[in-house]
């Protein structure tokens, strides 16, 4: 792996893309020190990269303000493209949303964070209701819980290392002990049951998404309000079907 130190590291390329990075994050126009010190890059170097961003037509600008082109769309859809199952995944999550009459959605792991990848809505609006590229830290989430599941013993011990715990609701699991002991149990029993841990006012079931060789690729769930459903109760009532649902995706890669 290529690090800034290696010779084999691309600093211009990996600046541009940490410029990109930066201005996604805003959702108005910004000037040239906004991006700057965002970036944490000096101006000069910003200059030159959007320069080059705009004569790419990735960055637009009134020659005050840049903001980013839809042209940026094609670097996400790109990764989206790799996944086999995301097309089918749209279908499965709006056949399952309209037979549970629940919100569902489907995520993968990326630096600690699940992003999501495929979201379906009901009407009922929930406290929080993520979009496709929302990200949340793995593991306060049924999802999170499931994708670290999958993680090689290492790759998770080094992830328990490398992340802070932090107490986002009064239930959230920060002891790292019985975080790892929850990790253990979700992937004896398959799925991962979260109940007011990001949100105090959601709970969310999910089980794994498999490739041919069995490993996690990533998980579906479905999101309940909470206190509506106890996990026995979720369990009953869709598990199966959540199961039945990643087992279409599989079949879909």
């Amino acid at each position: 792996m290529a690090t800034p130190e290696s010779e084999s590291f691309v600093r211009t390329f990996a600046r541009g893309l940490r410029v990109i990075e930066v201005m996604g994050q805003s959702t108005s126009r910004q000037n040239m020190a906004q991006i700057s010190e965002a970036a944490q890059l000096p101006r000069t170097v910003v200059r030159r990269l959007l320069l080059t961003l705009i004569d790419l037509g990735f960055v637009g600008t009134d020659d005050k303000d840049y903001w980013l082109t839809p042209k940026v769309l094609r670097l996400g859809m790109t990764y989206l493209y790799t996944l086999p199952f995301w097309r089918q995944s749209q279908l499965v999550l709006e056949e399952l949303g309209t037979r549970i009459k629940q919100s569902c959605a489907v995520s993968v792991l990326d630096d600690g964070d699940i992003v999501y990848i495929q979201r379906f809505h009901t009407k009922r609006i929930l406290a929080f209701s993520p979009s496709i590229g929302s990200r949340l830290p793995a593991y306060s989430v049924s999802m999170g819980r499931v994708l670290l599941s999958g993680l090689p013993a290492e790759q998770f011990g080094a992830y328990l290392d490398a992340t802070e715990l932090t107490a986002l609701t009064p239930h959230t699991v920060t002891d790292k002990k019985k975080l790892q002991k929850i990790i253990t149990h979700v992937r004896e029993q398959g799925y991962s049951w979260s109940d007011a841990e990001y949100d105090e006012s959601i709970c969310g079931l999910a089980v794994p998404i498999r490739d041919a060789q069995g490993h996690i690729v990533a998980a579906i769930n479905v999101s309940l309000i909470s206190g509506e459903f106890t996990e026995e109760q979720a369990r009953a009532e869709f598990l199966p079907l959540l199961k039945l649902a990643a087992s279409r995706l599989k079949q879909a890669r």
